[in-house]
C-alpha cells in the first residue's frame, strides 16, 4: 500500500480517497485561519519522533484502515471530530449570518422567518436603505427661471417613507422625487416654499420659510423703495436663496408684486437682488396675480359650489377674482374666472392714508368707504343664488387668517387649525367689532397678531368689510394659502407630474 501523500491508493472502495479529498478540505479551510490540517499535524508528528522514510509508512497505513473502519460504522473519533466540525460549521454560518459585512447586526434565520410576513422584510435580511431619487448631476442653472429646469445645489438623500395614500414602498418612493419651490416677495412678506408632490392636485411642504420685510413702507408717501425697506427684503432674500442651493429643485418660480410694479427703482432693486443674492425674480401684473390666488386656493372651493368671489388683501393691492362653475367644471378653477379686479389698495397702504396704531370707528368706516369707492368702479354682474350653498366668499390673506385666529381663541397661531374653517358672517363681525375695540397694545399682545400686524389688521378689516357690503354672504371659508401655493400647483400641472405618477401607479397594479 502506498503513501496516501505520495503514491497510489486501495482501488476497492475508495475510502482513502474520500479521506484524502475530506483531508484537503480541512486543511483549506484551517489555512485560512491560520492553522493547519489533522492530517498535517499527524505527518507533523511523525516527523518529531523520527520515523520517517519507509518506517512512517506502515503506521501511517494502520492509521488508515482504522479511519475507514470509523467511517464505516459512524462512530469513534474521527467521526465524532467531523459531526462537531459539521455543527461547528452551521453555527459559524448562522453566526454569519447574524452580521452584517459593514458591522450592523440584521435579523437571524430565525427572526426573519418569525417576521417573512411583514412589510419590507419578504424574508430577506434588511439592508442599508438606499438614498431615493435621481443621482444628484451638477449642472449650471439659472435661479429663477420658470422655463426651463433648474437645479441649484443637491437634493438631501431621503429613505422612502410610508406613503401618504398608504401605498407601499416596496424600495420605490411612491410619489415623485421631484421638488418645485415657490418665492413670493410681496409688500409687506417675503415667502417661500419647497415642496414635493403628493396626491393628484396636492403637494407635501418639504420646507417653508416667511418674514415681514414691508417692502412697500413709505411708498405711498415717495414712489420709491426705501433703503432700509430694501434691506430687510435682501436679507431676506438672503436666506431663500440658502434654503434652495441646498436642494435640488426641478423648477423654480420667483415673483415680485405691487411694492415693485409701482416703485420707480423696482427695477434697479430687482438687479441688487441678482448681484446679492443670485436670484432673478420676475414682476407680475395684476391678473397673473389673481389668477395664481384662485389657482392656490382651488381644492378649498366644493363641488356644490356654483360661484365664488375669492379675494387676496395683499400689502399693497387687493385682487378679487369672481369664478362662476358651470355643469362642468375644468381641472383649475382658474378657468372659471368670469370677471376680475385689482384694487391699488392694501394694508399698508391703507394704514399708511389713514393710520393704524389709533383707529376710532370713524376712522375704520372712512376706509371702508374708500374701498368701496374703488369696487364700485368694477364692473361686474350680480351673482344669481338659487340654494343657499351655492355661493360663498374665499378670503386669503393674513387678514382673514388673524381673524380666524381671534375667533378660535388660540394660544399661538396654528395653521392646521385655521386653513379651510368656516366662519359665517355674524362671527366675521363680531370678530372685526372686537378688534376695533382695542387698542394698539391689546392688538399687539394678542398672539394671532403680533406687534407687527398690530398697526396693520384694522385696514385689512376694512377692505373686507368693503368685499363684504358689495358681496354679501351668510359664509366665509379661511384659506391660509396664496400665490406660493398657485405657483407650485401650476407648475406642478404643467410638468404633468400628478399625470406621470397615475400612469406609474395603474402600471403596477397591473
Amino acid at each position: 500500500m502506498e503513501d496516501p501523500e505520495g503514491g497510489q491508493g486501495p482501488q476497492g472502495n475508495g475510502a482513502l480517497a474520500a479521506g484524502r479529498k475530506d483531508g484537503k478540505k480541512s486543511r483549506r479551510r484551517k489555512g485560512k485561519r491560520g492553522g493547519q490540517s489533522r492530517n498535517a499535524n499527524h505527518s507533523a508528528q511523525h516527523v518529531l519522533s523520527g520515523e520517517t522514510g519507509e518506517a512512517a509508512r506502515p503506521m501511517e497505513a494502520g492509521n488508515a484502515a482504522r479511519k475507514r473502519k470509523r467511517r464505516r460504522r459512524g462512530t469513534g473519533a474521527s467521526g465524532e471530530a467531523a459531526q462537531q466540525h459539521r455543527q461547528s460549521n452551521e453555527v459559524s454560518a448562522i453566526a454569519a449570518q447574524a452580521v452584517r459585512v459593514d458591522g450592523e447586526s440584521v435579523p437571524s434565520r430565525r427572526n426573519r422567518r418569525k417576521h417573512r410576513g411583514k412589510r419590507g422584510l419578504q424574508g430577506r435580511p434588511l439592508v442599508h436603505e438606499k438614498p431615493v431619487g435621481r443621482p444628484a448631476q451638477p449642472q449650471q442653472a439659472t435661479p429663477g427661471s420658470d422655463t426651463a429646469e433648474s437645479r441649484i445645489g443637491q437634493n438631501e438623500n431621503r429613505a422612502p417613507r410610508q406613503a401618504e395614500n398608504g401605498y407601499r414602498n416596496n424600495g420605490e418612493h411612491p410619489w415623485p422625487d421631484e421638488l418645485y419651490a415657490a418665492l413670493d416677495l410681496g409688500t409687506n412678506n417675503c415667502r417661500l416654499l419647497i415642496a414635493q408632490p403628493t396626491r393628484p392636485g396636492q403637494f407635501r411642504v418639504v420646507d417653508a420659510f416667511s418674514r415681514i420685510v414691508r417692502l412697500g413702507e413709505g411708498l405711498a408717501a415717495s414712489g420709491r423703495l426705501s433703503d432700509d425697506a430694501m434691506d430687510r427684503a435682501v436679507d431676506a432674500l438672503r436666506v431663500c436663496a440658502s434654503k434652495l442651493k441646498s436642494r435640488e429643485i426641478r423648477r423654480m418660480r420667483l415673483i415680485a408684486t405691487e411694492a415693485c410694479r409701482q416703485a420707480t427703482n423696482g427695477a434697479q432693486f430687482l438687479e441688487r437682488v441678482v448681484a446679492e443674492t443670485g436670484l432673478e425674480l420676475e414682476i407680475i401684473d395684476r391678473e397673473t396675480e389673481a389668477r395664481l390666488a384662485v389657482s392656490g386656493c382651488s381644492s378649498l372651493v366644493g363641488r356644490e359650489t356654483r360661484s365664488v368671489v375669492l379675494f387676496d388683501i395683499g400689502g399693497g393691492s387687493s385682487e378679487i377674482a369672481v369664478i362662476r362653475i358651470g355643469d362642468s367644471r375644468f381641472n383649475r378653477l382658474a378657468n372659471h374666472i368670469t370677471h376680475w379686479t385689482s384694487l391699488p389698495v392694501g394694508v399698508v397702504t391703507l394704514s399708511e392714508r389713514h393710520g393704524g396704531r389709533d383707529v376710532t370707528p370713524d376712522v375704520f368706516e372712512g376706509m371702508v368707504v374708500e374701498v368701496e369707492g374703488m369696487l364700485e368702479r368694477f364692473d361686474c354682474p350680480a351673482i344669481d343664488i338659487g340654494h343657499a350653498g351655492d355661493f360663498h366668499l374665499i378670503g386669503t390673506s393674513g387678514t382673514v387668517t388673524t381673524l380666524a385666529g381671534v375667533h378660535l381663541d388660540l394660544p399661538r397661531y396654528d395653521r392646521r387649525k385655521v386653513d379651510g374653517i368656516w366662519l359665517s358672517d355674524d362671527e366675521v363681525s363680531a370678530m372685526q367689532a372686537k378688534l376695533l375695540s382695542w387698542d394698539f397694545a391689546s392688538r399687539a399682545a394678542n398672539p394671532c397678531i403680533g406687534p407687527d400686524r398690530a398697526d396693520l389688521v384694522l385696514a385689512g378689516c376694512a377692505i373686507l368689510e368693503a368685499i363684504r357690503r358689495r358681496w354679501p354672504s351668510p359664509r366665509m371659508r379661511v384659506a391660509d394659502r396664496g400665490l406660493r401655493e398657485g405657483l407650485l400647483t401650476d407648475m406642478m400641472a404643467d410638468d404633468g407630474v400628478w399625470r406621470r405618477h397615475r400612469n406609474r401607479r395603474g402600471q403596477r397594479g397591473k
